[in-house]
């Protein structure tokens, strides 16, 4: 199931979005292909350096994404941790104030799970499912969105029922995909200095067990 949101709420304060501008992950945020293999002018983002960004936000490399919706341009501020080491971003219509919200975390998406899972950020209302293609539709009472399964993690894409129209919703799921250099560059903040891009191994730990006290009787002399 997915986990408690920490990233920013979706709704963000107008006067957040003027003061701090939206920024535009590469070309795709405003026009929508539709492909899925959308890739930028710089071509395919080094695995190093998304690796090295990602994780000093405390997200799986994995779980970067970005979508294509027309008119819509991600907004840097919103983009953040989702759950463990999930990711979430907000995508911002400058023309008419609409959001989209994409949420990536750990989960199995199936027939029985998909009417249990909230929509956006944890909503408790109750959810209708539809199968579209490799994706689902979801819709509640105020909110919907689509859900695409990946190995091990789902990708969402929710917005307000009135704002926003399915058809733009199902395109942009469509589009989903890794970021290109250009799109990363967009994205995702550069890495401190000399950030490690793999977990550290460390060598003060016993090459078995949990690395707890030994509290066998007799061991403290």
């Amino acid at each position: 199931m997915i986990r408690a949101a920490r990233a920013l709420p979706l709704l963000l304060l107008p006067l957040l979005l003027v003061s701090c501008g939206t920024e535009k992950a590469g070309a795709g945020a405003g026009s929508g292909t539709g492909t899925g293999t959308a890739s930028g002018p710089e071509g395919s983002a080094d695995p190093a350096e998304l690796a090295a960004r990602a994780r000093a936000l405390g997200i799986a490399p994995e779980f970067v994404y970005v979508i294509e919706a027309p008119g819509f341009a991600v907004a840097q501020q919103s983009v953040g941790v989702y759950g463990g080491d999930g990711f979430s971003a907000t995508y911002t219509s400058q023309e008419t104030g609409a959001q989209i919200g994409l949420f990536v975390d750990r989960a199995e998406l199936t027939a029985e799970t998909c009417p249990k899972l909230p929509t956006g950020q944890g909503s408790s209302e109750s959810v209708t499912c539809e199968r579209d293609g490799k994706a689902w539709y979801r819709k509640g009472p105020n909110q919907h969105e689509y859900a695409v399964p990946r190995d091990g993690h789902v990708i969402r894409l929710s917005t307000d029922a009135n704002t926003v129209d399915r058809t733009v919703l199902r395109e942009a799921a469509a589009a989903v995909h890794h970021p290109d250099a250009a799109e990363l560059a967009a994205l995702l903040p550069p890495a401190p200095e000399g950030a490690a891009t793999e977990p550290v191994e460390r060598g003060d730990l016993p090459p078995v067990g949990d690395g707890a006290p030994d509290n066998e009787v007799g061991t403290t002399g």
